[in-house]
């Protein structure tokens, strides 16, 4: 099965890179590749109030923050689009503020994807953030099949 127009849920971890995988084997060359960053809203909090009380201060933290947020996506964004690239493929890239779930739901509505790629959620005893992905939401709420790339080694 050779995909033509995918959208691809991805924001780097070893789940993520996974799917990209899985991903570039799945689309002919030639094909669209959609690739979906989400950033979840948790990280709008980030402002370290607990022992910022300084707003100058905590405004400046909040800056880095996003400073550094943004140089990771922009790196991961070119590290597959480079690999896009390689397989022949037509990159773009979104980025969106949100709840995941609600994220990719309101994305696979806005263009006509044979198939979303994602990850699995990362297996318990595994270090890392966990995902709020709510998948038993998102698997009703869609309308175009979803591949859930299991987690590396499991």
């Amino acid at each position: 099965m050779k995909l033509k127009n995918v959208l691809l849920a991805s924001h780097g971890t070893e789940g993520a890179q996974a799917a990209e995988k899985m991903a570039f084997e799945m689309c002919e060359k030639g094909a669209k590749l959609h690739h979906l960053i989400v950033v979840d809203t948790l990280w709008q909090g980030m402002t370290g109030d607990d022992w910022l009380n300084n707003g100058g201060i905590r405004d400046k933290f909040r800056r880095y923050l996003e400073n550094e947020l943004g140089q990771e996506i922009d790196a991961h964004c070119d590290k597959v689009n480079v690999e896009a690239n390689a397989h022949e493929l037509e990159y773009s890239k979104e980025i969106r503020v949100g709840e995941p779930d609600e994220c990719l739901i309101e994305a696979s509505r806005d263009g006509d994807y044979d198939m979303i790629i994602m990850g699995s959620p990362r297996p318990k005893g595994v270090s890392g953030l966990r995902s709020k992905m709510q998948t038993k939401k998102l698997t009703k709420s869609l309308s175009i099949p979803l591949l859930m790339v299991p987690f590396p080694n499991e």
